[in-house]
């Protein structure tokens, strides 16, 4: 337990032989439940994450047969996490993608009732170490949900790949509008814990079974007005290669947040409690569209008709800039609504 909080953590793999089992190993001791999730590889980390498993279950029972000696107080629900081990194996028989393992461990964990739920990766670059930073402010009462940062500070952004982090600023760019969480950075992390409450709220069974499963809980978070933490972390770059095709993920991400975003504003703008902010927004966007469209007749009417370019251009500028005012306007109230919902941690 930590601080009197269950606490369990789910880590999904795929193909991560020569990695998952120091992971596991590596988990501290207060950590009361591993939910391991085989998302069907074809390696021998299935094989791996028993092997660990069985060494977690020795241990852990020596620990206990020693604490219990030593005249230590176990309570009823952790000597129930204790009678199985900690590790929980679960194997897929088919490849969900990341966000479906996820949801796998997301699922048991609350079946099991733990209080905090933590996600790491099964590839190692997620410090154990660094595991209580996420955890304090839950168990604080500052967030319902806490989240890793790689780029709050610049040491922490020059270790990750180029690539990597022009992929993560676009996205973290369209997070930040989908999702209500305008502080937020680096939404891709998946370091994360969040509470017992939060995970029950959020509606686990949709989650996206896509990489963008991050993405996705932050706009369902933000729908039901959960408060989140943002923790600056370093990352850990090793030998590991990642499955991801970044084109095709960011592309499947980006109409995910686009989806989620009309989403958000018609559950927390409309449905739940009206602000003028989402009348804003589609006013505004709606607006824009009419200027591009606008804008693409001028052209056309230029080319055929000989039409002056000058006053129907004007024109299209006027209305772009009136839809971009509204836009920026709703950006305003939409970071003003969620100001008291987000913290920043650098150190």
């Amino acid at each position: 337990m930590y601080c009197n909080h269950t606490l369990g953590v789910v880590i999904p793999a795929y193909n991560e032989e020569g990695f998952i089992g120091d992971v596991i190993r590596g988990m501290p001791e207060y950590v009361d439940r591993m939910y391991v999730i085989d998302d069907a590889s074809t390696d021998g980390t299935w094989n791996e994450i028993l092997e660990a498993a069985e060494e977690d279950l020795a241990g852990s029972s020596s620990a206990s047969q020693k604490m219990v000696s030593d005249g230590g107080v176990v309570s009823e629900r952790a000597r129930v996490l204790e009678q199985v081990g900690r590790v929980v194996p679960i194997q897929h028989t088919e490849n969900t993608g990341q966000g479906g393992a996820v949801k796998t461990g997301y699922l048991v964990a609350l079946d099991e009732g733990l209080d905090l739920i933590a996600k790491m990766d099964g590839d190692g670059q997620m410090d154990p170490e660094q595991l209580p930073r996420l955890l304090d402010p839950i168990v604080e009462d500052k967030a319902d949900y806490s989240k890793a940062n790689r780029l709050m500070n610049q040491s922490y952004r020059e270790s990750m790949p180029p690539f990597r982090l022009f992929g993560n600023a676009v996205l973290t760019f369209l997070t930040k509008v989908s999702s209500g969480y305008w502080k937020m950075m680096d939404p891709q992390n998946g370091y994360t814990v969040i509470s017992h409450h939060a995970l029950k709220n959020i509606g686990v069974e949709d989650l996206y079974e896509y990489y963008g499963y991050c993405n996705d809980i932050l706009v369902k978070l933000n729908s039901k007005g959960m408060r989140v933490a943002d923790v600056g972390m370093p990352a850990i770059y090793g030998d590991e290669e990642s499955s991801i095709s970044y084109p095709t993920y960011i592309r499947k991400v980006s109409i995910m947040l686009l989806r989620n975003f009309l989403w958000r504003l018609k559950v927390r703008y409309i449905v739940i409690d009206f602000h003028p902010l989402s009348l804003f927004y589609l006013f505004g966007i709606s607006t824009i569209g009419i200027s591009i469209l606008s804008g693409i007749w001028s052209i056309y009417a230029k080319i055929s008709f000989d039409n002056s370019l000058f006053l129907y251009g004007a024109v299209t500028l006027l209305i772009f800039l009136t839809g971009s005012t509204f836009v920026m306007f709703a950006m305003l109230f939409d970071m003003q609504a969620n100001k008291d919902r987000e913290i920043q941690i650098f150190e």
